[in-house]
């Protein structure tokens, strides 16, 4: 643990929500803690259909406001922020990707580790994975994306918090046929990349998504069918945040195929994989290009599950 992931109380009670051992949010939300250590989430925070305190997790503002309070107060993060429409990353389930990334042959879990270094190719408007592997386990981080106004906004966090500044850097991808050209240098090496690729095929794609998404989270609040808002919510997403041309399969594709050109210099390469049919060509490609080890790692959230892709051709 780092000096600067702030020392919180871990209940001793079983894990309900499935997340990694070491996942700080594994007994849910704190709601009262939380509006301690960031008063400013008071007005979203109501009880539930069921008389538990939560939020309205369709409404951008309130979850925007729930990350930095979680930020806050189990990171030390303080004034995180996205510009609207920017990807809106639910923290427990980036921190899992992190704590799972952690438990790979060669990084050492559990350990303060500042020699480690962690490439995020995408990082976003969010910067999510670096600020968490940074506090977490004391990684130093390079964050990359194509969005210039992403970049400003990930670097105005950076510069709220000053132990951050020697441990998380940014660098301009420039050509968007590229993940890893022009971001890793000559020379350099990476323990681990980590990537969240945009799982849209298009835009109208992306927006019918979202609707999907508003109207299961108002069945599960007893409402018939979410109320009609513009495609910009809580899921936001920057353009490349969300969609790409051939969604996230072909993006999947390219970042293999490009990893085998770095396979002296980055120890594992990692992505998060949202649709599960795209897992076994992933494999196959990554097999074939003669990766010495594969791993298929499935992540619970409730009853959500995503998996992260990990392979070496170390």
């Amino acid at each position: 643990m780092t000096p600067n992931h702030r020392s919180v109380p871990v209940s001793k009670k079983p894990a309900r929500k499935g997340l990694h051992p070491r996942n700080l949010h594994n007994q849910g939300y704190d709601f009262p803690a939380l509006v301690e250590s960031h008063p400013a989430l008071a007005p979203h925070v109501k009880p539930n259909a069921h008389g538990n305190l939560s939020i309205d997790f369709a409404d951008p503002l309130a979850v925007k406001t729930l990350n930095a309070a979680l930020l806050n107060r189990y990171y030390n993060i303080v004034d995180w922020d996205i510009p609207d429409g920017a990807l809106c990353p639910p923290i427990p389930g980036r921190a899992d990707y992190i704590h799972y990334v952690a438990d790979l042959p060669g990084l050492q879990p559990g350990l303060e580790q500042p020699g480690i270094k962690l490439l995020d190719i995408g990082t976003g408007a969010n910067g999510i994975y670096p600020l968490l592997a940074c506090q977490i386990y004391g990684w130093q981080c390079i964050g990359s994306d194509i969005n210039p106004q992403s970049l400003e906004n990930v670097a105005t966090i950076i510069a709220n918090n000053p132990t951050l500044k020697d441990r998380f850097t940014l660098r301009t991808q420039h050509d968007k046929n590229h993940m890893f050209e022009g971001i890793i240098h000559p020379g350099e090496f990476f323990d681990v990349s980590v990537c969240n690729p945009p799982f849209h095929a298009s835009l109208d794609e992306a927006i019918k998504g979202n609707r999907l998404k508003l109207n299961n989270l108002a069945r599960s609040r007893g409402e018939r069918k979410a109320k009609s808002q513009s495609p910009s919510l809580n899921f936001g997403g920057l353009g490349a945040e969300l969609w790409c041309k051939g969604g996230e399969q072909l993006f999947l594709k390219k970042l293999i195929r490009e990893s085998q050109a770095y396979s002296t210099q980055c120890r594992w390469f990692t992505s998060l994989v949202s649709k599960a049919d795209n897992v076994k060509p992933a494999k196959k490609l990554i097999r074939k290009l003669g990766a010495v080890d594969c791993r298929d790692i499935e992540m619970k959230q409730g009853n959500k599950i995503t998996r992260v892709l990990a392979w070496t051709f170390l």
